[in-house]
This record gives structure tokens, sequence and C-alpha cells, in this order.
């Protein structure tokens, strides 16, 4: 809730900052905030099947899957959670995630890739990882997260092109004005520039806390440590990247499936620069501590 409440600080801010270069007085915090509270209702309504949609990820087929069903069923009994909708992404890259506004309304999905490099007891453990965030309700955390840091970067960009082709209509009435109100002129573009980073940067602070707590979450669900310590070698070795995923979802992923080295492909170094997860080494040395 203290995340939800900074972000939307966050956009009123850049609101009021918006105001301040347009001159149009109190409708930019007030635009700010109608942004980002329709955009916290639609992450929060749908966030589950936009995700899934993004992803490219299908129904598993009971039939097929089988082994994947019995293992979510089997750990949200032992969890107390219904059943999430559960979901096959066709891709060789090893990743998992969970979405969705509650647990009454989330999904977890694979990649086939993680089907077909997992044993089951890694797999179990890959699953009570993202049934962990489901449990916790990380997944509505990250979905509010991802819309208000859209919110903040598009009303700071509009407001930047705003200013660069040719500023407020009132610009030479302000010249003259008080000593506050130039403080205020100048403080306005600085926040519409720093806005959208510092945004960032509280959203890949929270997602990595969060995997850290569903790694000993999921630890806890299976009391099996060495399961999910396997698994997260074997994401840790295997260089593939999911093809479907982006930096919008990127957070939601057991391990971030973007390219991290130049030999898995483009971005790596802006990618390193933005990493939404601790690093894999961390993580599976703070389990085998457990």
């Amino acid at each position: 809730m203290a995340l939800v409440v900074a972000f939307v600080a966050l956009v009123v801010a850049v609101g009021w900052a918006f105001s301040v270069v347009s001159g149009d007085g109190p409708a930019g915090p007030l635009l700010a905030l109608g942004a980002a509270a329709a955009g916290s209702f639609g992450a929060w309504w749908k966030s589950d099947a936009i995700t899934l949609r993004m992803s490219h990820a299908r129904p598993a087929d009971p039939v097929t899957h089988a082994r994947l069903h019995n293992l979510v069923e089997g750990l949200c009994i032992a969890a107390g959670l219904p059943k999430p909708a559960v979901h096959v992404v066709e891709d060789p890259a090893p990743n998992a995630f969970a979405t969705g506004r509650d647990p009454r309304h989330a999904a977890v999905a694979v990649t086939t890739g993680l089907l077909d490099k997992l044993s089951r007891v890694e797999l179990e453990g890959v699953l009570a990882h993202e049934l962990s965030h489901i449990k916790s309700r990380d997944t509505l955390v990250s979905t509010l997260a991802v819309t208000l840091v859209g919110v903040i970067v598009l009303l700071a960009d509009v407001a930047l092109r705003f200013l660069w082709w040719g500023g407020p209509r009132h610009r030479d009435e302000r010249a003259g004005g008080s000593r506050p109100a130039a403080i205020l002129g100048l403080l306005g573009p600085v926040l519409l520039v720093v806005a959208p980073l510092v945004a960032r940067l509280m959203q890949f602070a929270v997602s990595r806390r969060r995997e850290s707590l569903a790694d000993v979450s999921g630890v806890a669900l299976t009391r099996y440590p060495p399961g999910l310590i396997s698994a997260l070698e074997k994401l840790r070795d295997d260089g593939t990247v999911v093809h479907s995923a982006s930096r919008a979802t990127a957070h939601l992923w057991i391990e971030s499936p973007l390219a991290r080295t130049s030999s898995e492909g483009r971005g790596a170094r802006l990618n390193r620069l933005f990493d939404t997860h601790p690093p894999l080494e961390e993580r599976i040395a703070a389990l085998k501590e457990l």
C-alpha cells in the first residue's frame, strides 16, 4: 500500500509540474490523479488477461500437461489457495510468472522450456515461488507499479514536448512574476525529467525485494530448499531468453527474461542497468543458508 501511495504522490507531483509548465493552474494535478486512478483500476480489473495476452500464453491442457496441473493443485492445497488458471508459453527459455488481482483471480504461466528442462522437484520449487507471489498479492502490486510508471512517463513526455515546442502561453506574464513563481517555474521542468527515473527505481526496488521474499516463502511451502536451488542454478546456466517478454512485464518472471549478455541478444547493457531481479547467485546463496 505504501508503494501505491508513493506512486500516486509522484503522479500528482508530475501533474503539478505539468501545470507549472503549461500555466493551467490546478488542472494538471487533477488530470494526473484521474489518469492514475483510471490506470490503476484498469490494471486491477484486467491485469491477468492483459499480461497473459502480452506473453502469448495459452491455457495448459489438463491431459497434455497433467504433471503441471497436479503440482499446482497439490501446492494450492498446502498453501490454502484456490487453484489459479494454468497457462503455458511456447518458448524454449526456462521461465515462469504469476499474475492476477487476487488469489481468486490469478494465473500462473510456465514456458515449455521450463517443463522440458526441469525435474519434478525443481518445477515444484518454481511453482511454489510463483504461488507465493499470488498468496502475498505481489502480482497486484507489481501490475499497479507498471501502470503508474506508465502514467508518469506519459505525462512527463507530453509535458516536455509541450515545453520544447514553445512552452506555456503565459510565459511572458510569468517572466516578470515573483521570485517563488520563478522557482516553481524552474522546479517544474526538473521534476518532469527526474520523475520517470525515480518511478523506475521504485519499481525495481520493490520487484527485487519481492523476488527474494518469494524464494523464501516458496521453500517454506515445499519444505525442500534443494528443489528451488537446483531450479535457479539451471536458470542461471541457461543462456536463452523469452521471445515474448518485454521490459513492461520483465519483473513478473521468476528470472529476468531479457538478454543480459551480448551473446543472449541486443540491449544487454541497458537490461543489466535496469535489472528488475536480484542476481541469481545472491538468491541461490541466500537459500543455501536456510
